[in-house]
């Protein structure tokens, strides 16, 4: 059976535990007044895996160009340089 937590019109909290069939309350627990709402609570989630986070994403391009440690222009080389030896590997592969 769940716990169940109500707030009244004066501020006072209060836990019942019950099915979830049962009516909710009518009056405080604490104090008598009513009516007493139901408090509700936002559920944590948690993403496992890769894709979920802003850091997983483009991690081989960021990779490269924060290693260096330079400007935006020393970045540009190094990027370009994979892409030459991608195809001076496939240009020998082919003769």
């Amino acid at each position: 059976m769940p716990i169940y937590e109500y707030r009244c019109p004066n501020g006072d909290v209060f836990e019942r535990f019950q099915s979830m069939t049962a009516p909710a309350p009518e009056v405080c627990d604490v104090c008598g007044t009513g009516p007493v709402e139901l408090v509700l609570y936002p559920v944590a989630i948690h993403y496992k895996g890769s894709g979920f986070y802003s850091t997983d994403y483009g991690k081989g391009k960021k990779k490269e160009g924060g290693d260096s440690g330079g400007t935006s222009s020393d970045s540009k080389p190094a990027e370009s340089k994979p892409a030459e030896k991608k195809a001076a590997a496939s240009g020998d592969s082919s003769t």
